[in-house]
């Protein structure tokens, strides 16, 4: 790691530090690109972030690459692949929801799940002073849960859908010290 100074949370290992100065918070857009990252906060609940960003890749194999239209066609052959495969996390229900969650977008999401999900990133946002003041969640990241909700999504309650929102750039929570809050400013 170098000499920047970061959000506190990604100064402890240096795989956080990576995706913290090269993804985090960044703005991300595209349909697949946007899935995984929902998927993957998904498979995060419950669990740290470190382990879902150490598997990653095996994810990425796991879930075609996360092409919504593959993983949408996914059948018992496929769940049961993925159940068995310890490269993952292996919990049913977050399986489920990811396949589920691919046949949601198919189904219900017309308008393609970029412009579903942006539409709930804030006008304006507060850039935080410290870590202490990140709310977990917001009232757009409930109203967006509630929305996927009604749309047939699951395991995407409004703390997952906050952390997905901060993690593709829908919201800045850098914190006002953190080297990339001052290169956004800069």
């Amino acid at each position: 790691m170098d000499d920047r100074r970061r959000c506190d949370w990604a100064d402890s290992t240096p795989d956080y530090a990576t995706y913290h100065d090269t993804e985090w918070g960044l703005p991300l857009r595209g349909d697949n690109a946007l899935f995984e990252r929902l998927s993957l906060e998904a498979f995060q609940s419950g669990l740290s972030w470190l382990t879902i960003l150490r598997k990653r890749e095996n994810f990425r194999a796991a879930f075609a690459g996360f092409d919504i239209a593959t993983v949408a066609a996914f059948g018992e052959a496929d769940r049961q692949r993925l159940l068995a495969d310890p490269g993952i996390v292996r919990n049913r229900a977050k399986v489920d929801a990811a396949v589920s969650n691919a046949r949601a977008i198919l189904d219900n999401v017309p308008e393609g799940l970029t412009d579903l999900l942006w539409s709930f990133a804030p006008a304006e946002h507060q850039r935080p002073a410290l870590l202490s003041d990140i709310p977990a969640l917001t009232p757009e990241s409930k109203a967006m849960a509630k929305e996927l909700k009604r749309r047939g999504f699951a395991f995407v309650g409004p703390t997952t859908a906050y952390a997905m929102m901060q993690a593709t750039g829908m919201v800045d929570d850098h914190v006002s010290y953190c080297w990339r809050a001052t290169a956004a400013i800069g």
